[in-house]
């Protein structure tokens, strides 16, 4: 299986470690790895790839507004292809116009982003409607990541 990591440019992206710690409200935030971006959203071909994943973090505030993003989700959903993501990944999909009538979750705070995009918030990990798999935040990354493969082996019922 084949993977392609892709950014609004082709270039050496900082990716930051999201934690958890008991007196805080929310995550905490610290640097992760430097990762290099195999291409640009504008290089990206959907019909080439099987399913698509998007990261939480704060990425996705970013990726929503790169039109060229959008329109390689829309591919996804009209295609009926595997599509994954968590945390603040649902961002990206409200943006793109793709959640309406859909089941879904995403980090806590977001819940007013998918109710008025149309879509319905679920609070379990992970929420599987269709070719869409999400989960709320980093520790649900196990189970949607399974889920995720699973609908690209077996196709999405």
């Amino acid at each position: 299986l084949h993977h392609h990591v892709a950014a609004p440019r082709k270039k050496v992206i900082q990716t930051v470690v999201h934690d958890f710690e008991p007196f805080m409200e929310t995550y905490t935030e610290k640097l992760g790895y430097r990762l290099q971006a195999d291409l640009s959203f504008a290089e990206v071909d959907p019909e080439a790839y099987q399913g698509l994943y998007i990261p939480g973090g704060r990425a996705p505030e970013w990726i929503r507004t790169e039109p060229k993003a959008l329109e390689i989700v829309r591919h996804f959903f009209q295609a009926n292809k595997p599509v994954g993501t968590l945390c603040h990944g649902p961002l990206v999909l409200t943006a793109a116009g793709v959640v309406k009538r859909r089941r879904l979750v995403a980090y806590g705070v977001l819940k007013p982003d998918v109710e008025i995009a149309g879509g319905t918030f679920v609070d379990d990990a992970p929420v599987v409607d269709g070719n869409l798999v999400t989960g709320r935040a980093w520790p649900d990354n196990p189970a949607v990541l399974k889920a995720f493969i699973r609908l690209l082996k077996e196709g999405v019922a």
